[in-house]
């Protein structure tokens, strides 16, 4: 894991004990009280004191803002129900590193939650430690996005979702058009958004247009399905993932009012998730749109605590991945396209066989070549003397 430091002091600030309120003694007591190989006995839970970040790698954070949503109300209860089934889980390797904070308190004005839930997200991620936000319904995107704006850099977001929800940015904010704002959230952040999962017939089709225009990526669910393998490039340039659960078909996840038949498998939900937390660089996850309201014998409730144990796993699996630093510990392929015109290089990595692509910079740009991460398949189509659609949405954000 990388080296904690700077001038952060490893410890939650007395502003943030405000923001939060912790777990109740007897949820407490519950859960610590469960066998030794459960999750509940081995997280650390918030006593609502001075707390040291620095044992920590992960924190949990509940939030129970719905006032985003008219069509989904009811998910603010998420959190709650996702607990039960998650620390019953058991794990059998080393014990957990993984703080519950508990849940962030509402603000008087739905705006005033985005700014708590952001503070508390901003402090985690500077003393690195990765959150896990259970919303909550899905606007509150937003403000796991806002908390990355004190940390000064440009950063990649990957949204799983059925719907673009990019509705009338002008109207209130709501889950069904945060993302209008979100893409002219001030100061501008947004390198990259990749959207994964949609749905042709809930999606307009200037939805689309509108992202691909900005060479954002849209991937449909159908496509992504036809190969899940390909989700793992695709999350691991994201700085921030956001999942939708309505994004998963209803006989997986009953747990939301606008649930379809149509959408991901609970394992390649799982999968996504998995392929997240091996992520070098994803620093928080976000589960959104729970609702227990409309769930069936726990169903949604286990497949999303499932969901956080396989984001964990891959946590505990990364590799460390870095190209950029190090070209000792890989493999480099260069592929000459047979009239000179293109020369493509390609990194593997000899400890995770992962690849990595390099994208030039743009004639009158003098920047280094960029490395953005592909999958065997893109070294494959530039062998047959095709330039693969990642290299060229690459070059053209440039």
């Amino acid at each position: 894991m990388e080296e904690r430091g700077g001038i952060f002091k490893q410890i939650l600030s007395p502003m943030l004990e405000e923001l939060v309120q912790p777990l109740s003694s007897e949820l407490k007591l519950f859960y610590t009280g469960l066998p030794a190989n459960r999750w509940g006995a081995q997280v650390t839970f918030y006593e609502g004191l001075g707390l040291d970040l620095e044992c920590h790698d992960l924190a949990i954070i509940g939030v129970g803002e719905e006032r985003g949503t008219e069509g989904n109300a009811g998910c603010g209860r998420a959190a709650e129900l996702l607990r039960d089934e998650l620390y019953n889980l058991v794990r059998n390797e080393a014990p957990l590193r993984i703080i519950d904070l508990g849940n962030v308190k509402l603000g008087e004005k739905m705006m005033d939650t985005y700014y708590a839930l952001a503070t508390v997200l901003e402090e985690l991620m500077m003393n690195k430690v990765t959150p896990i936000v259970i919303g909550g319904s899905h606007d509150l995107t937003l403000a796991q996005y806002m908390a990355y704006e004190k940390l000064k850099k440009q950063v990649n977001l990957v949204v799983v979702d059925e719907r673009i929800d990019l509705q009338d940015v002008d109207a209130v904010i709501t889950d069904e058009n945060f993302l209008g704002r979100l893409l002219t959230y001030e100061p501008l952040m947004l390198h990259h958004y990749t959207h994964i999962g949609y749905q042709s017939y809930f999606t307009d089709s200037k939805s689309i247009a509108t992202l691909e225009k900005l060479n954002f990526d849209c991937i449909r669910l159908g496509d992504m399905r036809k190969n899940m393998e390909e989700a793992e490039p695709l999350v691991r340039d994201a700085d921030l993932v956001s999942f939708d659960i309505s994004a998963i078909k209803m006989g997986d996840a009953p747990g939301h009012r606008l649930a379809s038949p149509n959408g991901f498998y609970g394992e390649e939900a799982c999968q996504i998730t998995r392929y997240a937390g091996m992520s070098d660089r994803v620093s928080s996850l976000g589960l959104y749109g729970f609702n227990p309201t409309f769930d069936h014998q726990r169903q949604t409730a286990q497949l999303l605590a499932q969901m956080v144990w396989y984001f964990v796993e891959g946590y505990y699996n990364r590799k460390g991945d870095n190209p950029v630093e190090d070209h000792r510990e890989y493999l480099k392929y260069i592929v000459d396209f047979k009239e000179g015109e293109y020369e493509l290089v390609f990194w593997k990595s000899k400890k995770s066989d992962r690849w990595w692509l390099e994208v030039p910079a743009p004639p009158g740009k003098k920047h280094k070549p960029k490395l953005v991460s592909c999958s065997y398949a893109d070294y494959q189509t530039a062998v047959k003397e095709e330039l693969p659609d990642r290299w060229i949405r690459a070059y053209e954000r440039q």
